[in-house]
């Protein structure tokens, strides 16, 4: 028994090896310990994740690698370039094989969902543009379809629901008017807010864009439901009709 290594064992020898080049307080597992959660950096958080390194690179040297690479391609943040990546993305960076890129895949979805619990969980109302884009900006991080979104109000602006309408293609989306408004009329909403996506991180509104909002306006007046809003997210930033004069 004592003659071989075990699996778990030569997993905390290789991590113990790696972590150990840092100094004390400036060891992830250490400084969460000391100092909390919230005092770690995002690639600290990923390295504990990563948990092991490799011979060239220990996990936090891995994780500053993959949260850097977005500055050289892209302006969005450090979190939403890793959530924008594929398991076969995750597993070009050395030190990343299947399992690890899976954990990490995972660890992102639990923390989306814990999100959403959150924003469940407490009554949203919406104020401005600015309030309906912090509900729903999450949900479209990372996505390479355009997506459309309703968010569905009553009376005093509280958000009764918020539909995913349609997923299209990467730079069009089509669909019917009444397909658009069919659950809004189910909930009897007295207003919705039209929220959809651009990935290519153009934040202007097209030609097609504003035709389709204003359809949707004289669709709904039928059903005397008011369209406050129509939000285009990009990136971590948005544009709204509404503030642009365009509603």
């Amino acid at each position: 028994m004592y003659g071989n290594i075990c699996s778990t064992c030569k997993t905390n020898i290789k991590l113990a090896k790696n972590i150990k080049k840092l100094p004390f307080n400036d060891r992830p597992y250490e400084k969460l310990e000391l100092m909390g959660e919230g005092n770690l950096t995002n690639s600290e958080l990923l390295a504990i994740i990563i948990k092991t390194g490799t011979k060239k690179y220990s996990c936090l040297d891995i994780s500053q690698k993959i949260l850097s690479e977005n500055n050289n391609i892209t302006n969005i943040s450090d979190l939403e370039y890793l959530t924008s990546l594929s398991i076969a993305q995750l597993k070009r960076y050395e030190g990343i094989g299947r399992v690890k890129a899976i954990q990490i895949k995972a660890v992102l979805e639990l923390a989306k969902r814990i999100s959403n619990v959150y924003k469940d969980n407490n009554k949203n109302k919406i104020r401005c543009p600015k309030d309906a884009f912090k509900i729903v900006f999450q949900d479209f991080l990372g996505k390479k379809q355009e997506i459309l979104k309703t968010i569905i109000l009553n009376k005093n602006n509280d958000v009764l629901s918020i539909i995913t309408n349609y997923i299209g293609n990467c730079d069009k989306i089509d669909i019917s008017l009444k397909e658009v408004l069919s659950e809004p009329i189910k909930q009897m909403a007295h207003s919705v807010i039209l929220v959809h996506n651009h990935p290519s991180g153009n934040l202007k509104a097209s030609l097609q864009d504003r035709n389709f909002t204003n359809n949707v306006i004289e669709y709904a007046q039928i059903f005397d439901i008011k369209v406050l809003d129509h939000i285009i997210i990009s990136n971590n930033n948005y544009f709204s009709f509404k503030e642009n004069n365009f509603i």
